[in-house]
């Protein structure tokens, strides 16, 4: 199964959200959240729990 890489778009709110559901810390602040690729587990909770739909796939 290829690795699914996530990305966060220009959509993020930086309201934390996403940083709050990652269990791998793999979600750093900024104007625009980064997520680390290399601690994503690609489980998606960071995606289910943005409310703007702001996290997907690259």
């Amino acid at each position: 199964m290829d690795k699914v890489a996530y990305k966060i778009s220009d959509e993020c709110l930086a309201c934390g959200s996403c940083m709050e559901a990652c269990p791998n810390d793999a979600i750093s602040e900024g104007d625009i959240y980064k997520i680390d690729p290399d601690k994503c587990a690609e489980c998606g909770a960071c995606v289910d729990a943005c409310p703007t739909g702001a996290i997907i796939e690259e």
